[in-house]
């Protein structure tokens, strides 16, 4: 069988727009950070003969894509809520330089709005809903697409036409190494992450998350709830070829929505990389029990991404956190005992959300103390709980549903009657200001940079940015 000439594309973007966020933060960050583009490289991975572009990290333009496009049959593009317009427009630029090209889209936003994306994408062919890994390759394989399971597309007379949704996928180890095509198409020193060791590297070991916070972007549109995961070994397996392909890694990022969400399977992993050595974290819920973190920890585990979002716990039950403040509180207590760092995530603005809570959480955050943090606005991506609760209760201003502002900069899409988009948007430089000019982190900082020149280095740049960053927000 003949492959369809394949290219998956990120595409140029706003300058520093991360739309390879997996979960919900397709925007500029407060400091350059790009995620691995996962989710493009595991169907590029099943297409023999396809390229994979990340534009954003590259720092690449158009003239080298639609110089490639021309001698490709069909084009694969990752978007989002916020990138979409700026998408359509470069899918415009590529059908006009190859008229025969085939193109589809893959993401969250047109997973859940296939016909609005078909409606508003003129030269989009075709979109895949929900998991799409083998969707793009029964395309890229040339089968007419009526005849694909889970896509939406437009026949020869224009019409848009649904077919069935395709069957998610039960064997996580049938599908390839992402690391190939990182290792053939990407430059892994582009990727960036300011509390992760750099170089690093990024996969996935499952997909899924049996949680269900009504914010969260991935479980509610494409991953699903049901967790479904890649055997220990065939982890182990990925890790060990990636060790090969680059040595330069200096820290390895599992990024399932919850890789603890099955603790003796996190063992058996963390029992297996400590065997090759390795240096890694996860994401993971502020719950894990103290014999988990002990064996991770014994076992090359150096950091977690945990999710707090607030310190209030009305909000948590909201949004169906499934989590108390006080078990958050006893779980970073003994990551701080044992020497595991935590990179801690906040959110404001969620349902509930008062001035009242959004000091409660900061003073909750400088009480915790995690090693870093980051503080994002409730975002209400269509297809989640959060949307559909915004736009029942009207709190959700249309003139702000893009999410983000021209220059790709979140904005605080939801107000409240006792609390409006300005107040909400403000908090969030309080938020960090409250928390990082306090002295003891200050001089944690400063002791951490003393002891290491590339720290120094790091720290030095990360600090430029991040007052760029609240100095474009106040001119926001």
């Amino acid at each position: 069988m003949t492959m369809l000439r394949t290219l998956f594309l990120q595409p140029p973007s706003f300058d520093g727009f991360d739309g390879g966020a997996g979960s919900r933060y397709q925007a500029k960050r407060e400091i350059r950070s790009f995620w691995y583009p996962t989710w493009l490289a595991q169907p590029a991975a099943l297409v023999e003969g396809s390229r994979l572009i990340d534009a954003p990290p590259a720092r690449m333009g158009m003239e080298p894509i639609l110089e490639d496009v021309r001698n490709r049959d069909l084009v694969i593009m990752h978007t989002s809520t916020p990138s979409f317009a700026s998408d359509v427009r470069v899918a415009q630029m590529l059908k006009d330089a190859n008229p025969k090209l085939k193109i589809g889209m893959v993401g969250a936003k047109v997973a859940v709005q296939p016909e609005e994306s078909l409606l508003k994408g003129g030269p989009v062919d075709f979109v895949a809903r929900n998991e799409f890994d083998f969707t793009i390759k029964e395309i890229a394989e040339g089968r007419p697409f009526a005849e694909v399971d889970g896509i939406s597309w437009r026949n020869e007379a224009g019409e848009i036409v649904h077919n069935r949704d395709r069957a998610i996928i039960e064997n996580m180890d049938s599908l390839p190494f992402v690391t190939e095509v990182y290792k053939r198409d990407l430059k892994i020193e582009d990727y960036f992450i300011g509390y992760l060791m750099h170089p690093y590297l990024s996969i996935y070991t499952g997909r899924g998350c049996k949680s269900r916070c009504t914010f969260c972007l991935w479980p509610q549109t494409v991953g699903g709830h049901h967790y479904r995961t890649r055997s220990p070994e065939h982890v182990a397996a990925e890790i060990r070829l990636a060790k090969q392909y680059f040595p330069q890694v200096k820290e390895f990022f599992f990024d399932d929505d919850t890789f603890t969400d099955d603790l003796p399977r996190a063992e058996a992993i963390a029992k297996e990389l400590g065997k090759l050595g390795v240096t890694w974290s996860c994401n993971a819920k502020a719950n894990v029990p103290r014999k988990t973190l002990e064996v991770l920890k014994a076992n090359g585990l150096r950091l977690l991404l945990v999710g707090y979002e607030s310190g209030n716990q009305q909000i948590l039950h909201n949004i169906k956190k499934g989590m108390r403040v006080e078990t958050a509180r006893e779980f970073t207590k003994n990551c701080h005992e044992l020497g595991i760092k935590i990179h801690g995530t906040f959110i404001l603005g969620l349902p509930g959300e008062t001035r009242e809570t959004i000091q409660e959480t900061i003073k909750f955050a400088t009480e915790i103390n995690p090693h870093t943090l980051q503080v994002s606005l409730a975002a209400p991506y269509p297809g989640t709980f959060l949307h559909k609760q915004a736009t029942e209760n009207g709190w959700l201003d249309e003139s702000n549903a893009e999410l983000i502002d021209e220059n790709g900069v979140q904005m605080a899409p939801l107000h409240y009657p006792h609390l409006s988009h300005e107040e909400i948007f403000k908090g969030v430089e309080e938020f960090y200001r409250k928390f990082y000019f306090r002295a003891p982190k200050i001089a944690s900082i400063v002791n951490e940079m003393v002891r290491s020149p590339q720290m120094m280095k790091r720290r030095l740049r990360e600090g430029v940015e991040f007052f760029q960053f609240l100095k474009d927000r106040r001119a926001a």
